[in-house]
C-alpha cells in the first residue's frame, strides 16, 4: 500500500507541474493513502510495544535504525553545506579570477552578494537583493531552539525520575517552542521576499539560503510532530522510566536539528 501511495504521489506531482490539473488529485490521493499506512503501521508498533512484545533485540534494532536515519540526515545536510562552501570558496573566486577577466570584466568576487553583478549575477540577470543578517529573527530562533533543547532534556530526566506530570509539562513547552520557531521563520521568509527581494531565484546566495533554511524548517516541523505525538502518548500513560526509546529517538532527532541550526546560524547568517 505504501508503494502504491508513493506511485500516485510521484505520478500526480510530475503531471501537476507539467500542467495537468488532474495531477493534484493524484497527489492528494497518494498522500492520504500514505498517511493512512503510516497511521496503521505506527499504531501497531505502539500497541506491540505497550503489550510487552518487544524484547532487547527489538529495542536494539530501533536504536540502530534511528542512528542510521540520523546519519543519513547528516549526509543530506552535508551536501547542502558543501554546496555553500564550494560556491564561496571556488565558484565565486573562479568567476573573479584572471581566467574570466575577459568574459566578466569588472566582476568582484565578494561574498555575500549585496547587488546584482557583484557575486549573484555577473551578467546582470538577477534582480538586486539584500542579504539576510543574523539580527534579529535568526538570533531569536537560535534562542528558541536552544531553549527547546534544554526543556526537552529536563523532560527526559523527569521521565527517568518517574515524574510524569513534570515530563508532560516540559514536553508541551518544547512543542510550543518548536511551533514558535516555525512561525518566526515564516515571518522571516515573508520579510525576505517583500522587503529584501531575496528569493530562491536570487542567484547562488538565494538558492543556498532557502534550500538550507527551508529544509531545516521542514525538519523542525517533522521533529515537532514527533515530540507532539510522544507527548500525547505520555498523557495516555505510555513509557516508563526504564523503557522509553520512542521518547529517546524523538529527542535524538530534535537535538540533531538543534546542532544543524547552529551550523546554519554561523555559516549562513554570520559569515
Amino acid at each position: 500500500m505504501a508503494a502504491l501511495a508513493l506511485f500516485f504521489v510521484i505520478l500526480g506531482a510530475g503531471q501537476w507541474i507539467n500542467g495537468a490539473d488532474w495531477g493534484r488529485y493524484s497527489l492528494m490521493v497518494g498522500m492520504l493513502l500514505l498517511f493512512f499506512v503510516l497511521f496503521q503501521w505506527f499504531g501497531e508498533a505502539v500497541n506491540e510495544s505497550e503489550t510487552g512484545q518487544y524484547g532487547r533485540k527489538i529495542d536494539l534494532s530501533f536504536r540502530w535504525s534511528m542512528s542510521w536515519f540520523i546519519f543519513s540526515e547528516v549526509m543530506f545536510f552535508g551536501a547542502f553545506f558543501s554546496a555553500l562552501w564550494w560556491a564561496r570558496s571556488h565558484s565565486v573566486p573562479a568567476l573573479g579570477s584572471l581566467d574570466n577577466a575577459l568574459l566578466w570584466p569588472g566582476f568582484k568576487a565578494v561574498w555575500p552578494s549585496l547587488a546584482a553583478g557583484v557575486t549573484a549575477s555577473p551578467a546582470g540577470i538577477i534582480e538586486p537583493f539584500t542579504t539576510m543578517g543574523p539580527f534579529w529573527l535568526p538570533t531569536i530562533n537560535t534562542a528558541l531552539l536552544l531553549s527547546s533543547g534544554v526543556t526537552l532534556t529536563i523532560a527526559h530526566h523527569a521521565l527517568i525520575d518517574g515524574n510524569r506530570s513534570k515530563t508532560i509539562s516540559f514536553m508541551w513547552l518544547t512543542v510550543l517552542l518548536g511551533i514558535t520557531f516555525l512561525c518566526v521563520q515564516g515571518y522571516e521568509y515573508h520579510h525576505a521576499y517583500t522587503e529584501y527581494n531575496l528569493k530562491l531565484s536570487s542567484g547562488i546566495y538565494g538558492s543556498t539560503f532557502f534550500m538550507l533554511t527551508g529544509f531545516h524548517g521542514f525538519h523542525v516541523f517533522v521533529g515537532m510532530l514527533m515530540l507532539l505525538f510522544i507527548t500525547l502518548r505520555l498523557q495516555k500513560g505510555h513509557f516508563s522510566p526504564d523503557r522509553h526509546f520512542g521518547f529517546e529517538g524523538a529527542a535524538w532527532y530534535w537535538h540533531f536539528v538543534d546542532v544543524v541550526w547552529l551550523g546554519l546560524y554561523i555559516l549562513v547568517y554570520w559569515l
